[in-house]
């Protein structure tokens, strides 16, 4: 019991947001990164929308203000998204890769070599 723990509480963030690219559902810490990353984006955007109102080109202006309105469908629509399927733990993500014994799987092999 403790050798499942400790292995699920050795990964790094960087491992679990990697982790998190390649197994089913979200964890938390690609969940920060995504967030994060979302906000760097928010702050590229607004520092180009701050650009294109001082040259006065309408469609510039235009064109950063729709790249505006996607991005923020995009953070709301994630958003929507993951409150209705909910946050995936990493031990969990790590079980469904086979990266650390199931409980069901241990408990079902036990049983049969009795």
């Amino acid at each position: 019991m403790e050798k499942e723990q400790s292995a699920g509480g050795d990964i790094s963030s960087a491992q679990a947001v990697l982790l998190g690219a390649l197994a089913p559902g979200v964890n938390g810490p690609t969940w920060s990164t995504l967030k994060l990353t979302f906000l760097m984006l928010g702050l590229c955007l607004a520092l180009m929308l701050g650009l294109a109102f001082s040259s006065t080109d309408s469609s510039l202006i235009l064109h950063v203000t729709f790249l505006v309105l996607i991005a923020i469908t995009l953070f709301l629509l994630l958003n929507w998204f993951l409150e209705q399927t909910g946050l995936v733990s990493v031990e969990r993500q790590m079980q469904e890769m086979d990266l650390i014994p199931n409980n069901h799987v241990i408990k079902h092999k036990e049983r049969w070599r009795i």
